[in-house]
């Protein structure tokens, strides 16, 4: 950690924290939503369906982080968070009860009870969403049987960092901007000043846990960051796809003034910055789990993100024909040779071949720590796979069935049994 960032985290304590939480009290039944539903009805019809989906993501996740917090209280491995975790499922809970009282009093869906007025946010939910939230609840299972810290790091970087910090933040950013500046829903606007006031506070948390967990001289420091990359490489080809709007249709954030790229470059500076402060920076992470330049403007990353995801590439298995175009073959192997991890050549030189049925072929070199992808034909490949465009981009989603895609000869991997065998350690 960097003398900088060990100031920050020694400048914050979970007291303080807790004092926040204590000043900082606030009714959701206050709220006063007379004026908001004249607001709500003066949007067009796309900002509608806009905020309709955007705020059920908001709404199911407060519930279900709610539903989902009570592990880590119990695992948490001194008191002083315990408690301050407490105070923030009391948070998630009073988040819960303002949008539904948003959704039955201002958009009109919903009924009486919390459950009819959640039900009305599940058409909302996308792959990439019902993706991050399954692994939500997973973690809460695996936390009442394991409350080791490791896993408890584990915990924290998904529900703090991913969750809350990487993926609800970004979108309620610029959304709340827009609601703020304009005035017309000043109930849900008092309300989400509020809300993020709270979100703030349980980010810093999580900051503040990790950069105690993660860095010598804590004991384990090194086990439980080989358990949260573990965690981040298992999640990461969800994170994408959560800010897909229905049917790739951009319009769900242009109309309220920003695009897909200034989420996704807004969500990865916000990576980076926290990562920093934890002390164990993106640049530092093992191959695959951050795979981006670290040189990189996060405008950049974010235009081939969202580009490489509108042509079926990356995201959602649900999404449009993966794109056979050059540019995106090249955007994506960019991608592959940052995923590929270089130990798996084991000192001498890997090949990895690909012939498509239906696109350009392309080659991976590992080659004595240097990584590098290529169009073409490679003369001597280790290892050769004939499969189709389309069937290797369908093997590459986390719910794909490598196995039997082998066994239906969808996928051929051709070579030595001792290159077969490094080739599966190319991708972890």
């Amino acid at each position: 950690m960097s003398v900088a960032s060990q100031r920050l985290m020694d400048n914050i304590t979970y007291e303080d924290l807790y004092q926040r939480w204590e000043h900082g009290n606030w009714s959701a039944y206050d709220l006063d939503f007379s004026k908001d539903r004249e607001g709500w009805e003066a949007l067009s019809d796309i900002q509608r369906r806009s905020a309709m989906w955007i705020y059920s993501m908001f709404y199911y996740g407060e519930d279900r982080v709610a539903d989902t917090l009570a592990p880590y209280v119990t695992a948490a491995p001194t008191e002083e968070m315990s408690y301050f975790l407490a105070t923030q499922q009391v948070d998630e809970v009073r988040h819960s009860i303002f949008f539904h009282r948003f959704f039955k009093e201002v958009i009109g869906v919903g009924g009486d009870s919390i459950q009819q007025t959640l039900a009305s946010t599940l058409p909302q939910l996308n792959w990439g969403y019902r993706g991050i939230f399954d692994r939500l609840d997973l973690m809460a299972e695996e936390l009442r049987k394991d409350r080791s810290v490791a896993k408890f790091c584990q915990a924290i970087t998904l529900y703090h960092l991913i969750v809350e910090g990487s993926l609800a933040q970004p979108g309620q950013h610029f959304i709340e901007d827009f609601f703020a500046s304009e005035e017309t829903m000043p109930g849900f606007t008092a309300g989400m000043e509020n809300v993020s006031r709270d979100e703030q506070r349980h980010i810093g948390f999580g900051v503040k846990v990790l950069s105690d967990l993660l860095n010598e001289p804590t004991p384990g420091w090194q086990e439980n960051r080989d358990a949260v990359t573990e965690l981040l490489r298992e999640v990461l080809p969800y994170g994408p796809a959560v800010f897909s709007p229905p049917n790739m249709d951009r319009s769900y954030t242009e109309c309220y003034g920003f695009s897909l790229e200034d989420i996704y470059a807004f969500g990865m500076k916000l990576i980076r910055q926290r990562w920093r402060t934890i002390g164990y920076p993106t640049e530092e992470f093992p191959p695959g789990v951050f795979p981006f330049p670290p040189d990189d403007d996060e405008k950049g990353l974010a235009e081939r993100q969202v580009k490489m995801m509108m042509a079926g590439v990356i995201g959602s298995p649900e999404g449009p024909p993966p794109s056979k175009d050059p540019e995106i073959q090249r955007l994506y192997f960019d991608l592959i040779s940052r995923v590929a991890d270089p130990a798996a050549a084991n000192g001498s030189p890997f090949v990895l071949q690909w012939r498509f049925t239906d696109a350009d072929p392309w080659h991976l070199v590992l080659d004595n720590g240097s990584t590098r992808a290529e169009p073409g034909e490679a003369p001597d490949a280790n290892v050769t796979i004939e499969t189709s465009w389309d069937d290797w981009i369908a093997a590459g989603k986390p719910d794909a069935n490598q196995l039997k895609m082998v066994l239906e000869r969808r996928l051929r991997p051709r070579g030595k049994v001792r290159d077969l065998a490094r080739f599966r350690k190319v991708f972890n």
